[in-house]
């Protein structure tokens, strides 16, 4: 097996036992960048320099007989919406195309004392705004399993990435389903931590109430180690949980007997596509033989969540996305006739067509006259949204679904429907609203592309759905399934 095909785990352990060194491995993901972005397209910012330079400091400890962090050494990708000092920080937009960040994002931050290797920095959906990664104002991160498919977004090029073997692991951020979705498009795991487990500091806001970040991994146990990384409390962050971090690894236990877990049936409703169903059938039938209690259980305010996000994402959008005026940093429009000018054609220029949609959304439900109808109400709405998952974790350890209702489907195929994307992501948008945490694993394939299984916990029971997710890895094999660039699996 190649080095980039490898897990994070594999890799530490070869470390340990002196048979590949830091600048190896390092070496083999930008051999394998070489050899297969120009079809992927994952990133935006190659930051080799700064990669070797780390990988040989962890391989001058390694010599020193100094013990080494379970992840130092390996190569990692951060989506393009956390600051990196020194380091381009585009949020995939032309406003932005110029911002070199005077500081680090807390959570990259942590990557870095960890010895992790930073290998560049990824495509995303502009603003973090999208489903597919089409939104992106430089290029579209296409799917390692079809290159004629989108990655999912917007976390797209992180996810993308992964799969592809352009990195070990990455982090993305998920505000409606932006990290699940495109694990589930690409066969990888991808988790959402509970809002407030990681900080925020550094992250570039689109909806600073849903935002989060998270990790891709290959597998759960690189999933576990990654949350031990980033996880935990954060002084610069007003909303991070000041709580008590366990060592998520304690977690990846192969044991779910007697465990209960609900099936909400709004979540298998007919907007899913049959071999998605399938494929979550056939997780199900396999959790109930490894002695989980799995029944179906109703989440009757879900038909509102998508409506509800989409006036409480936008109105937070309008407020975040005003900074971005031409003055201060970014795109500046030349030959402007006045201030206003400036105002209007800066963003005009810099900003694509969905984020603009998105801020006079937003901007229109927080107007006057308007804010009761809309946007108060939605907020109600989300309350009744977050109790409906907490009567469901009365009775049941984890919530399960299908992470998107279909597959991968085709770049182009949808870009023109606004309302058809939206929907992509119907199944993970209710968890942000409730601010609890879930996992996408893969299930299988359907017509060669993967198909994500949805994990659902209570508020940091991230280790609740680490041992569900790691009892089914260990008992199937489809974390291990890898694509081959351009269609197929290996």
């Amino acid at each position: 097996m190649d080095l980039f095909q490898r897990t994070a785990r594999q890799l530490h352990d070869m470390l340990v036992k002196k048979e590949i060194s830091a600048s190896e491995i390092t070496a083999a993901v930008y051999q394998r960048i070489e050899e297969v972005e120009d079809k992927v397209k994952s990133y935006l910012t190659i930051t080799r320099e700064h990669a070797e330079a780390k990988a040989r400091q962890v391989d001058e400890k390694i010599a020193a007989g100094e013990p080494i962090a379970p992840l130092a050494g390996i190569p990692v990708a951060v989506k393009d919406n956390m600051c990196t000092e020194g380091i381009r920080t585009s949020c995939a937009s032309k406003i932005l195309h110029n911002f070199i960040p005077p500081y680090t994002a807390t959570a990259v931050s942590k990557l870095h004392n960890a010895d992790m290797v930073l290998v560049g920095k990824t495509n995303m959906d502009e603003f973090a705004m999208g489903s597919s990664n089409e939104n992106s104002g430089f290029h579209i991160t296409r799917n390692p399993w079809d290159i004629n498919r989108v990655p999912g977004g917007s976390s797209g090029g992180s996810a993308a990435a992964v799969a592809a073997g352009e990195a070990i692991v990455s982090l993305g951020s998920d505000t409606g389903g932006s990290i699940r979705q495109p694990a589930a498009f690409c066969g990888v795991v991808g988790m959402k931590p509970t809002y407030g487990g990681v900080s925020r500091y550094g992250l570039v806001a689109y909806a600073s109430s849903l935002d989060q970040i998270g990790p891709f991994t290959k597998d759960v146990t690189d999933m576990a180690h990654m949350l031990n990384v980033i996880c935990g409390h954060d002084p610069l962050d007003s909303t991070s949980a000041n709580i008590r971090q366990p060592d998520f690894t304690q977690h990846l236990v192969n044991d779910i007997k007697g465990m209960k877990i609900g099936v909400p049936r709004e979540y298998m409703a007919d907007g899913i596509a049959p071999p998605v169903k399938e494929r979550i059938k056939e997780a199900i039938k396999k959790l109930t033989e490894l002695g989980a209690y799995v029944e179906e259980t109703n989440m009757p305010h879900t038909e509102f969540a998508m409506p509800a996000y989409y006036l409480i994402a936008t109105a937070e959008a309008s407020s975040n996305l005003a900074r971005y005026d031409g003055v201060r940093y970014g795109l500046r429009v030349e030959d402007a006739r006045d201030l206003v000018d400036m105002f209007m054609r800066s963003r005009s220029q810099g900003f694509g067509d969905e984020v603009k949609r998105r801020i006079m959304l937003g901007t229109y439900s927080l107007s006057a006259g308007y804010y009761d109808a809309y946007y108060l109400k939605a907020l109600k709405v989300r309350t009744l949204i977050k109790q409906d998952f907490d009567k469901a974790f009365e009775k049941y350890d984890v919530l399960l679904s299908p992470t998107s209702p279909s597959t991968a489907f085709k770049i182009g195929e949808m870009v023109d429907d606004p309302i058809q994307m939206y929907l992509q992501d119907v199944c993970t948008i209710p968890v942000n609203l409730a601010g609890i945490p879930a996992l996408s694993m893969p299930c299988g394939l359907a017509d060669n592309l993967p198909v994500g299984l949805q994990l659902m916990g209570k508020a940091f029971a991230e280790g609740t759905l680490l041992r569900v997710a790691y009892t089914l890895e260990q008992n199937t094999d489809f974390t291990g399934l890898r694509p081959v660039i351009g269609g197929g699996a290996q």
